[in-house]
C-alpha cells in the first residue's frame, strides 16, 4: 500500500505555468516548470510569471526528480528560475536537453544534473519504476511519463494528437506503450486539457499545409512567414512547401536556426541540401525565396513591427511580398499580435493569417481524449493543464464515458488529492502556491511593493519635492523644487504646485520650532499631507518623492 499525493503548483485555472508534484510515499516527483506570458493588466515591466518554488524549496532533499516533457515555454520556461533555488535533477528528452542548455548558459547556471532520456524507455530512479512513452505534438521529442505506485502508475500524458500519418519518429506518438501500461494498472490518469472543448480528433486539422499551399502557388514575389520557434512541425511544413515549390528558404531567427541544426544533428529532420540561404548570404533583391521568421511569445510581434516599420537592417517588406501569419497570438500578446497585422497591411495587401477555426492547435481534442481514457483505463482520472472551463469540460468527457464523479478529480493549484491505500481521501488539505513576477531577470513577489509602486506610477504619475537645508541649523536655503509627472498639467495649475512646496516648508520649519526634526519622518509627514491636499484637488493618488538635502554651508 502506498501514499500518493497529487497536486499543482501551476497550471490550473490559467494558461500556462505548469507545474504538477506527485509524491510517492516521501519521494517527491516534479513533472514541468513552465512560465506563463502576462496578461495586459499585469505586464508592468513583468516579462514573465512563475510558480512560487516555495514548497521545493523547503522540501529539496526529498526531490528525486524533475522531469520536463517537451521544449514550450509553459513547462519549461521558468526551470532556470527553480534551479537557483533548488538543485534536483533534471530528466529530458535530447533536444530538449539541447534548448534548455544554451538558456542555462545564457543565465550562468552550471552544474546541472541533466539526464538525456528516450521517448519509450523503462529505467528507475532509486526504488521507483518510471516509465515514458512518445507522443505527437507541436514539438520534437515531446514524451508522457508514467510514475510506478504500488497500487498502480500514475501517469501524465503531457500534450498530445492522435496522428497515424507521421512521417518522423521525433513526433511519432507511441500507441503501443500506452496500451501496455494501461494493462498494467494506472492508478491515475493526469491529461492535458486545452482541447478538451473541441468535437473530433485534432488530426488532420492541427496542419496547416492545406490552407498555405494555395497561397504559396498564387505568391508571384517573396514569401514571408511568421512562426513561432516551438512549432516545429509548422516550420516543417513550412520548408517542405517552399522545397515543393523549388523556393530556398532563409530562417530568420538565430535560435529557430539552432534548433534546425539540432534536429539535423540527433537525425530528426535535415533541410533538404541547397534549401537554405545563410542570413549572411541573404539579399533583400532575391525573389524567388521563402524567409521565414521565428520567435517566441511577443518577441516575434515585436521583430515583424521592425520590419514593417523599416527599422530591420537585413529585411525590408515590399508590396508585392506575400506575409503568412502562422503564429496566432497566445495570452498575453494579443496587443502585440494586433499591433503587428496593423503594420503588414501598411506594407502590403497580401496578409493572411491561419485560420484558428480550421487549424486546430496541437492539443488532445475530445476524442483523443476519450482514446486516451479507454485505453489507459485509470482509477481516478485527473484533468490538468488549463482554464477551469476546460479542466471542467474534461472532466465532464471522464463522466460521459461511465467514470464516477467520485473518481474524477477537478483540482485548484495548490489543492491536494491525497490517495492511500488506492483510495481517494475526501478530506483535501493544501500546499502554499502563488505567482512570481520575474522582471530583467529578478523575481518579484506579485504582492510586493516593486508591482505597487510601478502600478502607482501607471495610472496616477509622480510628483518629487525637493528642498535643501542648512545641516547644521536646519534652516531651508533652497527650494522647494516640485516636479509633476503624469499627474496634472503644470500650466494649469500653478496654484496646486505652489501649495505643495509650502506644505513642504511648512512640514519642515514646524518640526524645527518643536525640537523634532528628523530627515526621515518629515518625509514621511510631508509625504502624507501633500498626498492628502493632491487627493483633494484632483483626485488621483500619484507616487509623491519628497526629497530633503542636508548640506555643510560656512558660516
Amino acid at each position: 500500500m502506498s501514499k500518493v499525493r497529487i497536486f499543482a503548483l501551476g497550471g490550473l485555472d490559467e494558461d500556462g505555468k505548469n507545474m504538477f508534484v506527485i509524491e510517492n510515499n516521501d519521494d517527491i516527483f516534479v513533472i514541468e516548470c513552465g512560465m506563463r506570458y502576462p496578461t495586459a493588466d499585469e505586464q508592468l515591466g513583468v516579462e514573465m510569471i512563475t510558480p512560487d518554488f516555495q514548497y521545493l524549496v523547503e522540501n529539496e532533499k526529498r526531490i528525486k526528480a524533475v522531469f520536463v516533457t517537451h521544449g514550450h515555454d509553459d513547462v519549461m520556461g521558468a526551470l532556470t528560475q527553480f534551479l537557483k533555488q533548488v538543485k534536483a535533477p533534471i530528466y529530458m528528452a535530447p533536444l530538449t536537453a539541447r534548448l534548455f542548455e544554451r538558456k542555462a548558459r545564457k543565465e550562468g547556471i552550471r552544474d546541472v544534473e541533466i539526464h538525456r532520456i528516450r521517448r519509450n524507455t523503462n529505467f528507475k530512479i532509486g526504488r521507483t519504476e518510471i516509465r515514458t512513452f512518445g507522443t505527437t505534438q507541436s514539438i520534437a521529442d515531446g514524451f508522457g511519463v508514467a510514475i510506478r505506485t504500488e497500487d498502480g502508475y500514475v501517469v501524465y500524458t503531457s500534450e498530445f494528437i492522435v496522428d497515424y500519418d507521421v512521417k518522423m519518429d521525433a513526433f511519432r506518438f507511441d500507441l503501443t506503450e500506452v496500451t501496455e501500461l494501461g494493462s498494467r494498472g494506472v492508478l491515475a490518469l493526469l491529461t492535458e486539457s486545452v482541447g478538451s472543448t473541441r468535437e473530433g480528433h485534432s488530426s488532420p486539422n492541427h496542419r496547416i499545409t492545406s490552407q498555405v499551399e494555395p497561397i504559396f502557388d498564387n505568391a508571384e514575389g517573396r514569401i514571408v512567414c511568421t512562426v513561432y520557434n516551438q512549432n516545429l512541425y509548422r516550420v516543417i511544413e513550412l520548408i517542405e512547401l517552399a522545397n515543393k515549390f523549388k523556393r530556398k528558404v532563409m530562417i530568420y531567427d538565430d535560435e529557430l536556426r539552432s534548433l534546425m541544426v539540432d534536429m539535423a544533428d540527433l537525425g530528426y529532420y535535415r533541410i533538404p541540401a541547397g534549401l537554405e540561404i545563410a542570413p549572411q548570404n541573404f539579399s533583400n533583391d532575391m525573389d524567388n525565396v521563402v524567409v521565414i521568421i521565428g520567435g517566441t511569445g511577443s518577441t516575434i510581434f515585436r521583430k515583424v513591427h521592425k520590419i514593417a516599420s523599416r527599422e530591420d537592417d537585413v529585411i525590408q517588406l515590399r508590396d508585392t511580398d506575400t506575409v503568412i501569419v502562422a503564429s496566432p497570438a497566445v495570452p498575453g500578446t494579443e496587443r502585440d499580435a494586433s499591433n503587428m497585422e496593423d503594420d503588414l497591411y501598411k506594407e502590403t495587401s497580401r496578409v493572411y493569417g491561419v485560420d484558428t477555426k480550421r487549424t486546430f492547435s496541437m492539443h488532445a481534442s475530445i476524442e483523443d481524449l476519450k482514446m486516451m481514457i479507454y485505453l489507459m483505463n485509470p482509477q481516478y482520472y485527473v484533468p490538468v493543464k488549463g482554464e477551469y472551463r476546460q479542466l471542467i469540460s474534461n472532466a465532464n468527457i471522464a463522466l460521459d464515458m461511465g467514470y464516477p464523479a467520485n473518481n474524477i478529480i477537478v483540482l485548484e493549484n495548490g489543492m491536494i488529492a491525497c490517495i492511500d491505500g488506492g483510495q481517494l481521501q475526501r478530506e483535501m488539505k493544501t500546499v502554499p502556491v502563488g505567482d512570481v513576477m520575474v522582471s530583467g531577470g529578478d523575481s518579484l513577489d506579485a504582492a510586493g511593493m516593486v508591482l505597487k509602486d510601478r502600478e502607482t506610477l501607471s495610472t496616477d504619475g509622480a510628483i518629487v519635492v525637493g528642498v535643501v537645508v542648512n545641516h547644521g541649523t536646519k534652516e531651508i536655503i533652497g527650494g522647494p523644487d516640485v516636479q509633476s509627472r503624469g499627474v496634472i498639467y503644470l500650466k494649469d495649475a500653478d496654484y496646486i504646485i505652489r501649495e505643495i512646496g509650502v506644505i513642504m516648508e511648512n512640514t519642515i520649519n514646524t518640526a524645527v520650532a518643536e525640537k523634532r526634526y528628523d530627515n526621515l519622518e518629515c518625509r514621511a509627514e510631508a509625504r502624507e499631507k501633500i498626498a492628502r491636499y493632491v487627493m483633494k484637488e484632483t483626485g488621483k493618488r500619484p507616487m509623491i518623492l519628497p526629497a530633503i538635502v542636508e548640506i555643510n554651508t560656512k558660516d
